[in-house]
Parts: C-alpha cells; sequence; structure tokens
C-alpha cells in the first residue's frame, strides 16, 4: 500500500497569499484551499443562519373558556333604602355595571326588614304549592303576592344522589293571585346584557323552594376627577320596583347582604 512522506522538511504554497510555508504548519479552510495556520479564517456564521420558525400557535395543555354562572356580589352595610309611600326600592351596588344592559337581581342573605318591606319580599321567597312536571306552563306559589307581575323565577332543586344543583330558571308572562301563567321552561334571565346558557325543565316536588328576581334600572352619577376627561359617569347605586309601597322612610338591611343573577348554580 503507497504511503505518503511526512513533509518534515518540506515547504508548501499557500492557496491564498502564494507564500511557500512549511508543509506541517498547512491547514486546509471550510473552502477547501490549503492556507498557512497565520491565514486561517473560520466560516463565517452568517453564511449559515439558524432557521427561524414560525412563533408557537396553539398549547400543549390548553384548555377551553368555559361559561360560568355569574355569582352573588357582597353589598355594602346597610345596602337597602326605603321612601315612604313610594314602591321604588334603592340599593347601594357601587361599581355595579348594570347599565350595560338588561339585568334581572336576586337579594339573598337580608339581615332585616326596610321600611316595613318584609325579608321574604326583598329575597322574594316562597314555596311551589303542589308538586309539577316539566311541562306545564302555570305554577302555583304558596304566595306570590310580592311578586313582580312578569319576569324570571328559579325554582331550587338539589340531586338526591350527586348532591349537585340541577335549579331551573323560569319565565313567566303574567301573574294571576299565587299562580305565575304562560311559564317558559328551562331557560334564563339576562344578567348585565348578557343571557347566560339556558337551564333545563325539570319535574319538582310539592313545596320547592322558589325565588323570584327584580328587574333592576342602574342609577348614574356625575364624578369631576380634576383631569382629562373631566368628569367621569358612576353606577354606584340600582333601583328595582316593589309591588307594595313602602311603609316608612328607613336604611338598612344588615350586614352581608348578596346580590346576583336569579340563577347563581348549575
Amino acid at each position: 500500500m503507497a504511503r505518503f512522506a511526512k513533509g518534515s522538511r518540506a515547504l508548501a504554497i499557500s492557496d491564498r497569499s502564494g507564500a511557500a510555508f512549511p508543509y506541517r504548519e498547512m491547514v486546509q479552510e471550510w473552502t477547501g484551499a490549503w492556507v498557512h495556520i497565520s491565514e486561517f479564517e473560520p466560516k463565517q456564521p452568517q453564511l449559515e443562519p439558524h432557521p427561524i420558525g414560525a412563533d408557537p400557535q396553539g398549547l400543549q395543555h390548553a384548555r377551553p373558556a368555559r361559561i360560568e354562572f355569574a355569582v352573588q356580589d357582597i353589598l355594602p352595610e346597610n345596602p337597602f333604602t326605603t321612601t315612604a309611600a313610594s314602591q321604588t326600592l334603592s340599593v347601594s351596588y357601587p361599581s355595579n355595571q348594570i347599565n350595560e344592559g338588561t339585568t334581572y337581581v336576586r337579594f339573598q342573605a337580608v339581615k332585616t326588614t326596610v321600611g316595613g318591606v318584609a325579608i321574604s319580599t326583598l329575597e322574594l321567597s316562597t314555596e311551589l304549592n303542589g308538586a309539577i312536571n316539566d311541562t306545564v306552563t302555570n305554577i302555583d306559589l304558596d304566595d306570590a303576592s310580592q311578586f313582580p307581575a312578569a319576569g324570571f323565577i328559579v325554582i331550587e332543586k338539589i340531586n338526591a344522589t350527586s348532591g349537585a344543583y340541577e335549579n331551573e330558571t323560569i319565565q313567566y308572562a303574567n301573574k294571576v293571585g299565587n299562580q305565575l301563567q304562560n311559564c317558559t321552561r328551562g331557560t334564563a334571565a339576562p344578567f348585565r346584557g348578557i343571557t347566560l346558557a339556558n337551564t333545563s325543565a325539570k319535574a319538582h316536588a310539592n313545596n320547592a323552594k322558589v325565588f323570584g328576581s327584580y328587574l333592576a334600572t342602574a342609577i348614574a352619577t356625575t364624578e369631576t376627577t380634576g383631569a382629562q376627561p373631566a368628569t367621569r359617569t358612576l353606577y354606584n347605586s340600582i333601583t328595582v320596583p316593589l309591588v307594595n309601597n313602602a311603609g316608612s322612610t328607613a336604611t338598612t338591611g344588615g350586614f352581608q347582604c348578596t346580590i346576583g343573577p336569579v340563577n347563581d348554580r348549575g
């Protein structure tokens, strides 16, 4: 087999400069040229830039957005104000966003009567007077006297096995005595201009808990900012209509009363 000499005394001509250099001090560049080590130039990195792919668009562990039931908000202490011989109930409700659209609200955890208006009236709480199936459109209540002439109710139902809430929201078109008539079963009431997912029509037992709701109106006030813009509009209270006049002027209701949508459960 042929062998090459070691070139310990040999010279070589540089492909770059044409000068003679000791053979053993020659190196090959990335272009294939043989040059002296003093002339060697590494390959410019910009000749082989790293590829840049598109920005990633998908998440590895994605979780889709969900539409949750709106929850109750805690009202300030003693939020309710009545005026004698008036059917308008004022409610302190800071930054309420009720101005964003049609809103039916339900009060809970009311602690005291307000101007002669009972807690059961403020909370619009009663019970079914007789069991109903999932198709009836006239619903009898124990006491519907304080319920609005039309609106939304929610019938509370708890699954006996899982303990999960299976409430049904129902819209009624009119009221005669203690009977709600022309009901639309398995619906949902708008809250801040958004209508939540419809509930399902279900059968309900006698004496099931029923809660009504009030159509809320936002009250606007104007505040001077001392900057630009010079003023801003605030929505820190609402009014709801009562069926009957309040007996006196009063501001009370207690501590940690809550307000929220007609149905705050699944």
